[in-house]
């Protein structure tokens, strides 16, 4: 794999563990979703791979996408380079496993929610703040019910709530949640048991078990999406929640 700028990669034993490096808040601008979509092209293909491990450095799991993103004149490729990242995950055979230090929020809550299996240190937070700024996470929306039940997901994406670790546990966002100080140790011991099992067999399993649901949330997500590009910015909240971000103030919402 060619240099990267965004990430470090690292293959062992039939799992392959991508890191997000961009501290402190892996915020996911343009070239980095672009890098991310580059690198998980040939993991997507890759039979020999039990699972695909996204972790990250720094005191946030990720703070989401660059919210410069969201302008009129480059969401459009924002949204096929973000969604993109998931499109592809949803191919993989592979299973997916998301290894949240820290906060994961909007887009960041998205990637780690949208894996197989979520495990997080007691101190990470869960949340989709996004429609407190004018829009709306397609993702979450495309996955969040069936992960968390209508109501639960509701509250977190048309609400805008941020929860803790074990309250993601409680309503099934989260698998396990760990200690602090035990987080780096456990998450090792648990992809240590996935190396163990054969790759194949976990492969054709994680298949069976998400072929029906696969197709659901990908076909859920091209509505989401189509409801963001066409519907949602076409609204001047959208634009003038991003434009209060953006210059430090509160939105002044015409609900329009």
């Amino acid at each position: 794999m060619s240099q990267l700028e965004y990430f470090t990669v690292v293959r062992s034993g039939g799992v392959v563990t991508i890191t997000m490096n961009l501290p402190p808040l892996n915020v996911l601008d343009t070239p980095m979703m672009a890098e991310f979509n580059t690198l998980l092209e040939p993991l997507v293909a890759d039979d020999g791979l039990a699972a695909i491990v996204i972790a990250a450095e720094g005191k946030a799991f990720s703070a989401g996408v660059d919210v410069a993103d969201h302008s009129a004149d480059k969401v459009g490729e924002m949204i096929r380079l973000f969604h993109g990242i998931f499109r592809k995950l949803a191919m993989s055979d592979a299973l997916t496993v998301a290894a949240v230090q820290g906060a994961a929020l909007g887009g960041g809550c998205e990637l780690a929610c949208f894996c197989d299996i979520v495990l997080a240190s007691e101190k990470a937070k869960f949340g989709q703040p996004e429609v407190q700024v004018g829009v709306f996470p397609p993702v979450a929306a495309a996955v969040f019910p069936s992960r968390i039940g209508l109501h639960n997901a509701i509250e977190l994406v048309a609400l805008g709530a941020t929860i803790r670790a074990d309250e993601a546990h409680r309503i099934g966002l989260v698998n396990h949640v760990y200690p602090v100080d035990e987080f780096p140790q456990r998450v090792a011991e648990y992809v240590d048991g996935i190396r163990k099992l054969s790759r194949p067999v976990v492969r054709l399993a994680k298949r069976a078990t998400t072929n029906g649901s696969r197709r659901q949330v990908l076909a859920h997500l091209d509505m989401a999406e189509e409801l963001y590009l066409n519907d949602l910015m076409s609204l001047s909240d959208a634009h003038e929640g991003i434009a209060a971000f953006m210059e430090k103030r509160a939105p002044e919402w015409s609900h329009a």
